[in-house]
C-alpha cells in the first residue's frame, strides 16, 4: 500500500522543514510549498491526501489557498488543515466556515499534528467507501459510520428492484421515501411539460445517487425517473438517509456537493436551450451520453438511444435529431446503425458544441 501524500504549505522555512521531517518520519509522503500561490499548483497537480496550509503568508494566504481549491472539482475534497499561530477565534470561524475540515495552533505537538491528519484521513476514506461503484461500498459505509447492530441490518432491508427498459422509478407529484442507487444500468431524469413534451435534465450510470433533491426539500418530485435500460436499483429509505445526513457532516458536505453539481448542469442546459443552436445541442448530448456512460476502457462510445430520448435531451423535434444526426453521419462525427450510435469523433463534437 503507497504512502499517503500530504502537502504541507507554510511560509516559514523552519517550521516547514521540522513539520516535514514529522511527517516523513511518519510514513508520509511529503510535498512542500512555500506560499499559498505555489500550494494551489502543486495541490492540482499532485492531487494529495491531505492539505496542511499556514494562514498568514505572503502572495497568497490560507484562506485564499482554501477558496480556490474549493471552486476546484479536482480538488475540492481533499481534506483541509489550517495552521496558524493566530489564535484568534473569529480566525478560527471564518476557516471553518470557509470548509477547512481542522484547525491547529502553532506552536502545536507531534501527536496533537499527527492526530489531526489520522482522523481527517479515516474520515475521508469512510466517504470513498460510501461512493464505490457498488452495493458493497454502501454498506460498508453504512455500517462503518452508524456502528450500531439494528442500523446493520439496512441492508437487509434494502429495496431492490429490477427495472425493465422505459420502466417508471418514481414520477412526478409522488412524495419521496428515499433516495436512489443505480446498481447496474442506465436512468434518465425528465420533467414533462403541460403538452406531454418531455425534457432529460439528468442522465445516472452505474455507481450514482438520485432522487435526492426533493428528498432534502420534503417535498414532492418535480421530475420522473424512467430506466434507459435495464436496470438494478437499491432503494435507501428516507429515515436511514436522514440518520446519515444528520449524524454525519462529511456525508451532509458530499451531498451538498452533489447539490451544486445539480444545480450547475441544469443552470448551463437551459443557457443552452436559450441560446445554442439545434446543430450545437446535438453536439451537447452526444458529448454527455459519452461523459455519463463511456467506461474507462472503451475506445469509443456506442450506446442504443431512442431518437425520442436524445430529442428529450436536445430538447427539440425527434425529426430534427434525425436530421442533424443524419448531417453528423455524413461529416463523419458519429456512425449510426439503428438505434445505435456510435462516436467516431469525440473531439470535434466537443468544438462543435462551444
Amino acid at each position: 500500500m503507497s504512502a499517503k501524500k500530504i502537502l504541507l504549505i507554510e511560509d516559514n522555512k523552519d517550521i516547514r522543514e521540522n513539520t516535514a521531517e514529522i511527517l516523513q518520519l511518519a510514513q508520509y509522503d511529503v510535498i512542500t510549498a512555500e506560499n499559498g500561490k505555489i500550494g494551489v499548483e502543486l495541490a492540482i497537480s499532485e492531487k494529495p491526501d491531505l492539505i496542511i496550509c499556514d494562514i498568514m503568508m505572503p502572495v497568497l494566504d490560507g484562506h485564499g489557498a482554501l477558496h480556490l481549491l474549493s471552486k476546484n472539482d479536482e480538488t475540492s475534497g481533499i481534506p483541509f488543515i489550517f495552521l496558524t499561530a493566530k489564535a484568534d477565534r473569529g480566525d478560527f470561524r471564518k476557516g471553518m466556515e470557509m470548509g477547512a475540515d481542522d484547525y491547529l495552533t502553532k506552536p502545536f505537538d507531534d501527536i496533537e499534528l499527527l492526530n489531526a491528519i489520522e482522523i481527517r484521513l479515516k474520515k475521508n476514506e469512510i466517504i470513498k467507501k460510501e461512493f464505490t461503484k457498488n452495493l458493497t461500498g454502501i454498506n460498508d459505509f453504512i455500517n462503518e459510520v452508524k456502528g450500531f447492530e439494528s442500523l446493520k441490518k439496512l441492508s437487509e432491508e434494502r429495496d431492490v428492484r429490477i427495472y425493465k427498459k422505459k420502466d417508471t422509478i418514481y414520477k412526478e407529484d409522488n412524495f419521496p421515501k428515499g433516495i436512489y442507487f443505480v446498481s447496474r444500468g442506465k436512468v434518465k431524469i425528465f420533467k414533462t411539460s403541460e403538452t406531454g413534451k418531455e425534457l432529460i435534465t439528468e442522465l445516472h450510470k452505474e455507481g450514482e445517487f438520485f432522487g435526492y433533491l426533493s428528498l432534502l426539500q420534503d417535498e414532492k418530485y418535480s421530475t420522473t425517473a424512467a430506466a434507459l435500460e435495464d436496470c438494478e436499483i437499491y432503494m435507501i429509505p428516507k429515515d436511514d438517509f436522514f440518520d446519515l445526513i444528520y449524524k454525519n457532516a462529511e456525508v451532509s458536505k458530499k451531498f451538498i456537493e452533489l447539490l451544486s453539481n445539480d444545480l450547475r448542469e441544469n443552470e448551463k442546459q437551459l443557457v443552452q436551450l436559450a441560446y445554442n443552436s439545434v446543430r450545437k445541442r446535438v453536439a451537447e448530448a452526444l458529448v454527455k451520453l459519452s461523459d455519463t456512460y463511456k467506461k474507462p476502457e472503451e475506445n469509443t462510445f456506442s450506446m442504443s438511444v431512442s431518437r425520442e430520448d436524445l430529442a428529450n435531451i436536445v430538447g427539440t423535434a425527434t425529426e430534427t435529431v434525425i436530421r442533424t444526426l443524419s448531417d453528423f453521419k455524413e461529416e463523419k462525427y458519429v456512425e449510426v446503425a439503428g438505434s445505435k450510435i456510435t462516436i467516431l469523433d469525440y473531439d470535434k463534437l466537443v468544438k462543435l458544441r462551444n
